[in-house]
């Protein structure tokens, strides 16, 4: 017979196994760039030797390409936290001011998607509530690859938008909100209990523009938790299984960031310090008018180009973020 403890030190081993190979993966990228570096060296000794013009371009753009992945592995350094390494799911939802809220839902959702496209992620929306008359209300995103959650947890907050309005007639200038929140996804390996009597589960038919593609049967899934409240659900599947198992996966992510908030708020009071982000204190604002500008409101950082960070560029928000909150701690 078995030793009941074997399954729980097999599991420990698997943890530390998992933890070797980050460490392992972490000290072949420092080397591999220590190696670049020598390379780099050497091949301006060379060049400056000979005066050759050529090989000095070529060092140039290595010294540029070095520089960025320096620059990477400095970030990567910063996501110590136990949940960095892992996955994302992004969950937007649309404040007051009806069409004009909503639809910069949408134009955050295909920011964050782009930026995921650009750095090798695969990002999905799993759950997606259409707009009235145009943009979304709600939205979550699942985002999957290495340092996913550990970048994006930058963005959790009241993002604002100032601009033209294109559903206002007589062209005014508005002012729009939208809360993004980033949790970690749970591994398998992160015991998060949930009694299923403690779960509500309804179904219904997906909602969406019509046409073929909308699902004449009742796949849709929503769960609610009862001891918290919480609320989840998915309709981007055919299959009610599918959706099902993807709303269990939100509502495990939300359970776990609900302990996550309540051991911050205990450090919070033992610090002395407020740290709850409430709606309205916005951690960007987005200018598009009178002038344009993005700000970022916690560093200071400023873009002028706002179209490019809507394109997705908001590495230097994130990577701010990381190293004024390493500052601090």
């Amino acid at each position: 017979m078995t030793d009941p403890g074997f399954w729980d030190d097999l599991e420990e081993a698997q943890k530390v196994t998992q933890a070797l190979a980050g460490l392992k993966e972490r000290i072949a990228s420092f080397r591999t760039l220590q190696r670049k570096c020598e390379d780099a060296r050497v091949l301006l000794e060379l060049g400056r030797e000979e005066d050759d013009q050529e090989t000095a371009r070529e060092v140039q753009g290595e010294i540029k390409e070095l520089l960025r992945r320096v620059g990477e592995t400095e970030l990567e350094v910063l996501l110590n936290g136990p949940y960095d390494r892992g996955n994302a799911i992004i969950s937007l939802h649309a404040g007051a001011g009806g069409t004009e809220a909503q639809d910069w839902v949408e134009m955050l959702m295909r920011m964050y998607l782009r930026w995921a496209e650009d750095h090798g992620y695969k990002a999905t929306v799993v759950d997606l509530l259409p707009g009235d008359e145009a943009g979304v209300k709600s939205a979550a995103i699942e985002v999957v690859g290495t340092n996913a959650y550990g970048y994006l947890r930058s963005e959790k907050g009241v993002h604002r938008l100032v601009r033209i309005s294109p559903f206002d007639a007589a062209g005014r200038r508005h002012t729009s909100f939208a809360s993004v929140d980033v949790l970690p996804e749970v591994q398998e390996d992160v015991e998060v209990e949930i009694n299923p009597e403690d779960l509500k589960i309804d179904t219904f038919r997906s909602g969406g523009a019509g046409g073929q593609h909308v699902n004449k049967t009742d796949s849709a899934v929503r769960i609610t938790h009862l001891p918290t409240g919480i609320v989840v659900q998915c309709q981007s599947e055919r299959s009610q299984i599918s959706n099902r198992n993807t709303a269990m996966k939100l509502l495990r992510a939300k359970l776990l960031d609900l302990e996550i908030k309540k051991k911050e708020a205990e450090l919070s009071a033992l610090r002395g310090e407020q740290m709850e982000i409430a709606w309205g204190s916005q951690i960007r604002s987005y200018v598009f008018h009178p002038y344009s500008l993005v700000k970022d409101h916690r560093t200071g950082v400023e873009v002028g180009n706002v179209n490019a960070v809507m394109d997705g560029e908001i590495d230097v928000f994130i990577s701010s973020f990381l190293r004024e909150n390493a500052r601090k701690q």
